[in-house]
C-alpha cells in the first residue's frame, strides 16, 4: 500500500475518504482512476465554491458550466459552441506537441456536442523574449505547433492576444479556444442515460503518451519535470479531420445518444462523467481496445491520455449502422462495453472484473477548503521625469514586445480557410465570422497579468470589460463569455485570495454588462517549484458577440482623408501596470479602476452609433493609452492625423500620462459625422470630444506646451518587425 501511496496525487484525507465511502480498499487500478478524476485539472476541488459566483443564466444559453462546450442560440435553429483549454504544463516541456494536441483537445469539445469547429483562437504568455532564449524558444515554437495542427485540420485561427512577462519564464500558458455552429436539433450531449445503449471508442489507437497527464498538469513544475515528457500527448492532426467529418456524419442518423472526447483523465474521466450526467454506469472491456503497444497494463489503458480519442454512446442495435460511417472514412473503432442501470463504472479484462467504482464517487471529488490570505501590499505612487522626447516613447512602445504587431505570430495561420472569415487578424479589435444564418459571429480573447497582480479585482473586472469593447468596436452585441483562470499553487493562502478577488471581479463585471459565462477552466500550480516563484495572476477572457447586419461590422484603421477624430471617455491617472509604466522599469502602482456603470452606458451608446451608420472607423483605447491607439489606426490605414491633447476629456495630468494612461471605458472613432455621434455621447451622459482629424502626413500630437510627431514609415518599422526581429534576428 505504501508504495501505491506514493505513486499517487491524491491527499491523505483523500485516500481515507475513498475507503471510508467504499468501505474498503481500493486495488490500485482503482486508485489509479481515482487520482486521475480527482486531481485538480478534472475535478475543481478548490475551485468550484469560488466558481459559483460567475453569473451563468441568459436568454441565449442553452448549456452552461458543466459539459464540454458552452451552448448559445444565436436564432433560425442554429446554435454557437465555444469551449477554451490550456496546456501549460505540457507546452513547457515540449512546446511544439503540448500547443498542437492543445488545439486537438479543444476541437474535439466543440466536436462531441454534435457542431462543426469553425475558428480557432488562442492566448499566449512567454517570458521575455528580449532576454531569454529560452522563452523565444518557447514562444517559436508553441506557435509552429498552434499553426500546424490548426492548418492541417482545415480550421481557421482568427484571433488570440499574446503578453510577455519575467513571471512565465519557467511557466508559459497556452490557452486554446474553439468556436463551432450547429443546428440546435443536431446537439448531443456528453451523457449516458440509457441502458442497453453502446460504447464505441473511436479514433488512434491507445497508448503510453499523456499517462498521468491530469495529475502531471495538477502540480508545480520542477527541474525534473522533463521527466514527465511521456505525460505529453501525440498530435495526429490528419487523423482529426477525418474524426470530424465522420462525426458529424454518424451524429446526423440520430443514433448517437452520447458523445465525449478524451482529453483529461482519458478513458477514466470519459466513461465516469458520461456516465454520472447520465445517471447510469458504464461496462468496458478493456481486451477490446486497440492499443499501440501489447504491454499496456490496465491503469496504463484507462489514464492513457492518447490523442485523437472519442467515445460514442449509440443505441442498442444502431451501432452497424454507425460503424459502416468509421469504416467509410477508415477511422478505426472498438465496441467496448455498454451502459448499466447500475451506476458504477466497471472495468472487465478477458472475462474478469478489475475494477468496479459508483459513478458519483468517482466523478465527484470531493472539495478541498482553501484558505484566502489578503496579502500586505504598499501603492507608492512612483515618481519619474517626463522623457525628453516624446517621439521617440511613442516610437519605443509600438516595439514593445506586448504592444507590436503580432503579424509574425498570425501569417504562420491560415485565418481564411473555410471562408468564414471577415475581420482577419489585424484589421479590427475582434475576428468576425459568417453564420449560417447570415448573421455575423464577433470573438476575441483578452487578458492582462499586470493589471491583475497589482489588484486581481480591478484585474479581472477590467479584463472583461476590454474584452467587450473590443467586440463592441467590430459592431457586435457580446451575449456570451468564458473565463480561463491561471495562477500559482492554490495552497498558498495569497495565491488562492488573488484567484478569489479575481473571479468576483470577473462576476460582477458580468452582472454589470448582463453576461452569462458558459463554460471556462481553471488551472492552478503553475509555479517553479525551486525558486517558489509564481506566475503572475493571469485571467483569460473569451467574449463571444453577433452582429445581426453586415453594415454595422467596423474595423480599426483610419478610412478617409478629414475624417474627424473623436475620442468617446475620459483619460484619468490610471497608469499602474501600463505598458509605459513597464518601459520604465516601473511595476508597482495601481491599475485602471473601473465604474462598471460607465462602462456598460458607453458600451451602448458606441453601439447605437455604429448601428446608425455615424462612424468609419472604431479602435479600443489600452494597452498603450491613447497615442498607441490611434497610432495603430493609422498604420492599419496608411493614414496620418493631427491630434489637439487639450481637447480630449481628461483630469489633470502630465503630458505622458494623458498620452499612455489606460483608463477604461474609452474608444477612438473617426467619423464624417461628428456632430452626430458627440450627440449620442452627450444624450448618454459619457465624455466625448473632436480632438482631430484624419490627415496624409505623419501623426502629430500637440499641446500649449509641447509636441510629438512621428512619421508613418518610423511607426510601421517600429510596430511591425519588432517580434520578427526577436525571435528571429
Amino acid at each position: 500500500m505504501k508504495a501505491v501511496e506514493m505513486e499517487l496525487s491524491l491527499t491523505k484525507e483523500e485516500m481515507e475518504y475513498a475507503r471510508k465511502f467504499l468501505k474498503r480498499e481500493p486495488n490500485p487500478l482503482e486508485w489509479a482512476m481515482i487520482d486521475a478524476e480527482w486531481s485538480e485539472h478534472c475535478s475543481y476541488k478548490s475551485s468550484k465554491p469560488v466558481l459559483k459566483l460567475l453569473p451563468t443564466k441568459g436568454r441565449r444559453v442553452l448549456l452552461g458550466p458543466g459539459y464540454d462546450s458552452g451552448v448559445i442560440d444565436i436564432g433560425d435553429g442554429y446554435v454557437a459552441t465555444i469551449h477554451i483549454e490550456s496546456h501549460n504544463h505540457p507546452s513547457a516541456i515540449d512546446p511544439y506537441g503540448g500547443a498542437a494536441t492543445g488545439i486537438g483537445g479543444v476541437i474535439r469539445d466543440i466536436l462531441c456536442m454534435g457542431t462543426r469547429p469553425i475558428a480557432l483562437l488562442d492566448s499566449l504568455r512567454f517570458g521575455s523574449i528580449e532576454e531569454s532564449e529560452h522563452s523565444r524558444w518557447l514562444f517559436k515554437y508553441v506557435v509552429r505547433g498552434i499553426a500546424d495542427y490548426g492548418n492541417c485540420t482545415g480550421i481557421p485561427t482568427v484571433a488570440g492576444e499574446v503578453e510577455f512577462d519575467e513571471s512565465f519564464e519557467k511557466n508559459c500558458l497556452v490557452d486554446v479556444v474553439c468556436l463551432g455552429v450547429g443546428r440546435k436539433k443536431g446537439l448531443v450531449l456528453a451523457e449516458a442515460s440509457d441502458a442497453g445503449d453502446i460504447v464505441i471508442l473511436v479514433g488512434g489507437s491507445t497508448g503510453r503518451d499523456g499517462i498521468h497527464g491530469v495529475t502531471f498538469a495538477s502540480k508545480v513544475l520542477t527541474e525534473r519535470s522533463e521527466e514527465d515528457r511521456s505525460a505529453v500527448q501525440i498530435p495526429d492532426p490528419f487523423t482529426k479531420k477525418l474524426i470530424i467529418e465522420a462525426t458529424l456524419e454518424a451524429v446526423s442518423t440520430g443514433y448517437v445518444h452520447g458523445l465525449k472526447d478524451l482529453g483529461g483523465g482519458g478513458l477514466t474521466c470519459g466513461i465516469s462523467e458520461m456516465a454520472d450526467k447520465g445517471d447510469s454506469g458504464i461496462e468496458i472491456d478493456l481486451s477490446r481496445i486497440h492499443l499501440r503497444e501489447e504491454d499496456m497494463t490496465p491503469t496504463e489503458v484507462m489514464i492513457s491520455e492518447s490523442q485523437e480519442r472519442m467515445v460514442f454512446i449509440v443505441e442498442n442495435g444502431k451501432e452497424g449502422e454507425v460503424c459502416k460511417i468509421f469504416d467509410k472514412y477508415e477511422v478505426p473503432y472498438a465496441i467496448i462495453g455498454k451502459v448499466i442501470r447500475d451506476r458504477n463504472v466497471v472495468v472487465t479484462q478477458n472475462g474478469r472484473k478489475i475494477a468496479n467504482l459508483p459513478t458519483r464517487f468517482l466523478a465527484n471529488a470531493p472539495i478541498i477548503p482553501r484558505r484566502a490570505i489578503k496579502p500586505s501590499i504598499k501603492k507608492a505612487k512612483p515618481k519619474f521625469e517626463l522623457p525628453k522626447d516624446l517621439s521617440a516613447t511613442l516610437l519605443g512602445l509600438l516595439s514593445s514586445p506586448n504592444i507590436a504587431s503580432k503579424e509574425w505570430v498570425f501569417r504562420q495561420y491560415d485565418h481564411e480557410v473555410g471562408v468564414r472569415t471577415v475581420v482577419k487578424p489585424g484589421q479590427g479589435d475582434a475576428a468576425v465570422l459568417k453564420l449560417p444564418n447570415r448573421k455575423f459571429a464577433a470573438i476575441k480573447v483578452d487578458g492582462n497579468s499586470k493589471y491583475c497582480h497589482l489588484d486581481p479585482y480591478l484585474g479581472g473586472a477590467s479584463c472583461v470589460a476590454e474584452a467587450c469593447r473590443n467586440l463592441v468596436a467590430v459592431g457586435a452585441e457580446p451575449v456570451a463569455m468564458l473565463d480561463h483562470c491561471q495562477f500559482g499553487d492554490p495552497n498558498n493562502g495569497e495565491v488562492f485570495w488573488a484567484f478569489s478577488q479575481t473571479v468576483k471581479g470577473i462576476a460582477d463585471a458580468c452582472r454589470s454588462f448582463s453576461l452569462p459565462c458558459i463554460g471556462g477552466k481553471v488551472s492552478f500550480y503553475n509555479e517553479d517549484k525551486e525558486t517558489g516563484k509564481a506566475i503572475k495572476s493571469s485571467p483569460v477572457i473569451v467574449v463571444l458577440g453577433l452582429i445581426e447586419n453586415v453594415n454595422h461590422i467596423t474595423t480599426a484603421g483610419l478610412k478617409n482623408e478629414g475624417d474627424a477624430i473623436i475620442i468617446v471617455g475620459s483619460t484619468g491617472l490610471d497608469m499602474g501596470g501600463s505598458e509605459y509604466y513597464r518601459t520604465l522599469g516601473i511595476y508597482d502602482g495601481s491599475p485602471p479602476s473601473i465604474d462598471l456603470n460607465l462602462e456598460k452606458k458607453t458600451m451602448k451608446a458606441v453601439l447605437e452609433c455604429i448601428k446608425r451608420g455615424y462612424f468609419s472607423s472604431c479602435h479600443d483605447c489600452s494597452s498603450g493609452g491613447l497615442a498607441v491607439a490611434i497610432a495603430e489606426m493609422c498604420i492599419i490605414a496608411n493614414l496620418g492625423a493631427r491630434i489637439s491633447l487639450e481637447k480630449a476629456p481628461a483630469g489633470r495630468l502630465r503630458i505622458d500620462e494623458l498620452l499612455f494612461s489606460e483608463s477604461n471605458s474609452r474608444f477612438i472613432i473617426s467619423t464624417n459625422r461628428p456632430e452626430k455621434a458627440l450627440k449620442v455621447f452627450k444624450r448618454y451622459g459619457i465624455p466625448s470630444a473632436k480632438i482631430g482629424e484624419v490627415g496624409a502626413g505623419p501623426l502629430e500630437f500637440f499641446s500649449k506646451v509641447t509636441s510629438l510627431s512621428c512619421s508613418l514609415q518610423d511607426m510601421k518599422k517600429a510596430y511591425g518587425e519588432a517580434i520578427q526581429r526577436l525571435v528571429e534576428g
